[in-house]
């Protein structure tokens, strides 16, 4: 049985210490004094002295391996033991051969598939508890904005759709009233209506108005002001 550790860093990698003194920040108080959670960067140990995880490239991989709490991008913050593994070395070297290949350095995504994803990844098939939540909670909050997004644009889409459809239902019923069907003028229903001609006219008029609405490509960009804007990975080799 071999532990599994999880190292954990505030990622500081900006370029501005301004910047990466904000961060540093932002995790003290997320994540030590509230506990939901920062920006960080993880990476996994088991078996000698190395740990391993994942970040952008232009070509090959995007695993890579460094060692132990000297990952020198960022600064180091904690080490968490995970579990232990039964797995023998071999298995563990061929698992992360296979991670190697199935994570590519460009297929990085900072909120769908991060170092945080592939450490999960792998400690599932090391057969150990995935990380913490914290850990990745600012990305999965980032999915499910984007997920509330498209969500929101579908039902824009589907709002407009049964809109001009009831209106086009609802003038072709009134035509018909107008034309062939004798009213009632003292019927409540009709009561301070007007007359079904004037209402067949309202409803081809809001057939068309309906009809001038935003595209539905227009209603998704208006939908989508998410964070899915914002896909400039913070990690790279």
């Amino acid at each position: 049985m071999m532990d599994v550790i999880l190292h954990v860093y505030d990622v500081t990698n900006s370029g501005s210490d301004k910047t990466n003194n904000t961060i540093t920040q932002i995790n003290k108080i997320f994540k030590d004094r509230i506990g939901l959670g920062g920006i960080f960067h993880s990476a996994v140990q088991v078996y000698g002295n190395e740990e391993w995880s994942f970040g952008f490239c232009e070509n090959d991989t995007g695993v890579f391996s460094c060692p132990p709490t000297k990952n020198p991008m960022y600064t180091y913050r904690e080490r968490i033991i995970l579990g232990k593994t039964d797995l023998p070395v071999f298995k563990v070297n061929q698992i992360l051969r296979e991670l190697s290949r199935e994570w590519p350095g460009n297929s990085y995504d900072l909120l769908a598939k991060n170092c945080n994803h592939f450490c999960d990844e792998f400690c599932e098939r090391l057969g150990v508890p995935k990380l913490p939540a914290w850990v990745n909670r600012f990305a999965h909050a980032g999915d499910a904005a984007m997920e509330a997004a498209g969500n929101t644009a579908l039902r824009l889409r589907q709002a407009k759709t049964e809109i001009i459809s009831a209106s086009k239902v609802a003038y072709r019923f009134l035509a018909g009233v107008g034309s062939n069907t004798p009213v009632n003028p003292d019927s409540p229903s009709n009561s301070n209506r007007g007359s079904p001609r004037f209402q067949a006219s309202w409803f081809r008029n809001l057939v068309s108005s309906v009809g001038n609405k935003p595209s539905d490509s227009e209603l998704e960009d208006q939908a989508e002001g998410t964070p899915q804007q914002q896909k400039q990975p913070i990690e790279q080799l």
